[in-house]
């Protein structure tokens, strides 16, 4: 089959889903809809668009877009598009009115895009009212799509999952050890979160938290990974107690399952999430997660079973989670039973068959 991926630019997720799909039997397509420079893995044809890069930003650059993929359509002649987010390529797709059209939801595009005014709202009713089938990564996306009019019946649960072998208490523990004593945080309890500093995310909530609960138990430290356009705001949240954080910046995937690992506790605040990835790679290393209550969490978090849910956006209620948590015997057993759930529901060889599976779907 002839498969043209079309998706915003060529994020690592980008990346894992076109080195997985070089692997396969289909001959497979990319394109981009904003200008980047891909690392497109061997066995996958990179597209171009033909002229200018088109300007999103107005009608008429979508009109200029509609007739460039036209042409970009007519040349590789594909049996199916998976595209996504909903409101970006697969509208486009949408727009050209091909068929089949297998659009992906990103999560945030039905979530939050889609909610921001009523173009969105639009785009987002005519993308799924000619799509063939739609891959959400959890239930909460799909229900969103419902609430949209699309048909349940024509919706794949698809969670992306992780590498397993990558993501692993075997792969992570011993740097996690090193990591610990190179920070001399040996015998502290610590705290983790890589989730990006902006506000859908919470972080500053985590911060507010983690400032108050570490005044209270002198033996918690923050491993607080990534950063953001709340650089400022969480870096003053945690200035008291700036000793007892550490500040890495990003870290590459190579060393994510080390700082997974070098934590007791992950910590994903965000208000709005599909199926998070950094938490399912934190399931996958063993650790405990404390997340917030929004739907999404609620189907891979089970209080006291893979560690704790708070209430989203309830800083005291994170404080009070955290020093729990922190005092929590179980805490080894929560560990082992967040690898098990992510070996029976986040694995990405596995989940990816799923997706596969719909490409033949589509073309029936």
């Amino acid at each position: 089959m002839r498969i043209l991926y079309f998706t915003e630019r060529d994020t690592p997720h980008d990346q894992r889903f076109l080195k997985t799909l070089a692997g396969t039997k289909h001959q497979v397509f990319a394109l981009r809809q904003f200008a980047c420079a891909p690392k497109t893995p061997e066995n996958i044809t990179e597209c171009s668009w033909p002229f200018a890069q088109p300007d999103w930003s107005q009608w008429q650059g979508w009109e200029a877009g509609r007739a460039q993929f036209q042409s970009i359509l007519a040349d590789i002649q594909p049996d199916l598009i998976h595209a996504g987010p909903v409101q970006g390529p697969a509208f486009l797709a949408a727009l050209v009115e091909f068929q089949p059209l297998l659009t992906m939801s990103w999560g945030s595009d039905l979530l939050v895009k889609a909610k921001r005014s009523p173009w969105m709202r639009y785009a987002t009713r005519f993308t799924l009212s000619r799509t063939k089938l739609l891959l959400a990564d959890c239930q909460t996306v799909a229900k969103e799509a419902v609430g949209y009019g699309f048909p349940e019946e024509r919706i794949i649960l698809f969670p992306w999952g992780v590498d397993l072998d990558h993501f692993s208490p075997e792969k992570g523990n011993k740097p996690g050890k090193d990591l610990r004593h190179a920070l001399g945080w040996e015998y502290k309890f610590v705290v983790m979160c890589n989730r990006t500093w902006s506000p859908l995310y919470g972080v500053d909530v985590l911060a507010s938290a983690f400032t108050a609960a570490a005044q209270e138990n002198e033996n918690l430290r923050l491993l607080l990974i990534g950063d953001g356009p709340q650089s400022h705001l969480i870096r003053d949240i945690l200035a008291p107690v700036g000793d007892k954080i550490s500040f890495p910046g990003w870290v590459n995937r190579g060393d994510l399952p080390a700082a997974y690992c070098a934590s007791d506790l992950f910590v994903s605040p965000s208000h709005s999430d599909g199926s998070s990835i950094s938490l399912l790679e934190a399931l996958a290393c063993g650790r405990p997660v404390l997340a917030s209550d929004i739907p999404s969490n609620q189907e891979w978090v089970q209080s006291r079973v893979t560690g704790q849910l708070f209430k989203d956006g309830q800083v005291n209620d994170l404080k009070k989670k955290i020093l729990q948590l922190a005092d929590d015997h179980r805490l080894t057993q929560y560990g082992s039973e967040a690898r098990k759930l992510a070996e029976n529901r986040a694995d990405w060889t596995k989940n990816f068959q799923v997706l596969l599976a719909g490409y033949q779907q589509a073309k029936e």
